[in-house]
């Protein structure tokens, strides 16, 4: 027997509380039972959110979510900003090129933030970019992106601000409304504890004026008929029941925990990684601006990464994450978001730090949790 422990950064691990409420006998959903508990979560969303605009709940993943700020803000041949730091990144711009949207890139470097003054100068340079589009956290790179400095520079213009809040959103505060967010996405199987297939997004008001005229083709992501049917506490099509009846328990938690008493959990958690692993010697992939979703270090030189991921899920019960495209084999990535707590973080570290030594590396038995634990006590006083 082996008790498995899931530590990559998406989906993440699911309370017991909420796996017996999905466990529950289905419920048809043109229902006043089912109503009632769409309306518990519409409302319970808008508080996560920060907003007083409706956060509609999609029977989709995340880029689905994605798919639809695209379809439903813009008309072929807009223009939009995308910054590039990472997969996800990528995504926005792969999506938009789709749909026939003129892409004005700025890449960065993997593992940093965009620097404000390049984009600056990018909207200087081209006065016919309309939006904005950048991740929260890129999840690729555990990096964190400056959202608030980013929202100063569509604020007060026509521009709008679309936030992949994926890996952010329940995991930093990011209070849409306050800052000027525009759109803002996340997804159900990351901080919100709970199975793929529910994708989120919410519209500032100035974003529902850009969708009155925007053309792009839409059906199923068609955000004015869901709005219409969120206002009767329903969906436009078949919901995801049993993931919504677990949405329920799953914001409940959060919200009886308390938004900022998460926050700082979370952020207590993502320190320690980072010192753990920094007490190991690897080498942090985004120390500058790190997410506190997930810590990404490279593995020492020597070391295939893939293989030390395949030895940790398959003989240690521990699942991390890797690295994509360039860094395939040379990172690891281990999350701290969603139901995570202190003791996760001490397993995490000291199945790594047993692994590496395996992989022949001079690994100092301890140390890294030892450097853990001096901030995680901070949590006990």
């Amino acid at each position: 027997m082996k008790k498995r422990y899931l530590m990559s950064p998406g989906p993440t691990p699911i309370p017991e509380e909420v796996l017996l409420e999905m466990a529950k006998p289905i419920m048809h959903h043109r229902t006043p039972q089912f109503s009632k508990i769409f309306k518990e979560c519409a409302q319970s969303l808008k508080k996560l959110f920060k907003t007083d605009q409706p956060v509609l709940m999609l029977a989709s993943t995340g880029t689905g979510a994605m798919e639809a700020a695209v379809t439903n803000l813009f008309s072929p041949g807009d223009k939009v900003l995308v910054i590039n730091g990472g997969k996800f990144g990528e995504r926005w711009g792969q999506i938009s090129s789709a749909y026939g949207l003129f892409v004005e890139w700025i890449k960065v470097e993997w593992g940093q933030a965009v620097d404000i003054d390049s984009v600056k100068q990018a909207l200087l340079d081209n006065p016919d970019i309309q939006a904005i589009m950048v991740q929260g956290s890129e999840t690729s790179t555990t990096a964190a992106h400056p959202i608030k400095e980013l929202a100063e520079l569509t604020k007060a213009t026509d521009r709008l601000l679309i936030v992949d809040g994926i890996t952010s959103v329940g995991v930093v505060d990011m209070p849409m409304d306050q800052w000027g967010i525009d759109a803002l996405i996340t997804g159900s199987q990351k901080a919100l504890m709970l199975p793929p297939g529910l994708g989120f997004i919410a519209l500032s008001e100035k974003a529902w004026k850009r969708a009155d005229r925007a053309t792009l083709p839409r059906f199923y992501f068609d955000l004015k008929k869901e709005l219409k049917n969120w206002g009767n506490d329903t969906s436009a099509y078949t919901p995801a029941i049993s993931l919504i009846i677990g949405l329920r328990k799953a914001l409940e938690m959060l919200l009886d925990e308390g938004l900022d008493n998460a926050y700082k959990r979370l952020d207590t958690l993502a320190r320690a990684v980072r010192a753990g692993t920094a007490a190991m010697g690897l080498k942090q992939l985004a120390p500058d601006s790190p997410a506190n979703s997930a810590t990404g270090v490279f593995v020492p030189e020597g070391v295939d990464g893939a293989r030390l991921v395949k030895d940790l899920r398959d003989n240690y019960g521990i699942t991390f994450a890797g690295g994509q495209d360039h860094l395939k084999g040379k990172i690891v990535r281990i999350a701290h978001l969603g139901y995570f707590d202190s003791y996760d973080v001490i397993v995490a570290l000291s199945a790594l730090e047993m692994a590496l030594q395996k992989h022949g590396c001079n690994i100092e038995m301890g140390k890294g949790v030892a450097a853990a634990q001096k901030i995680l006590n901070e949590r006990y006083e």
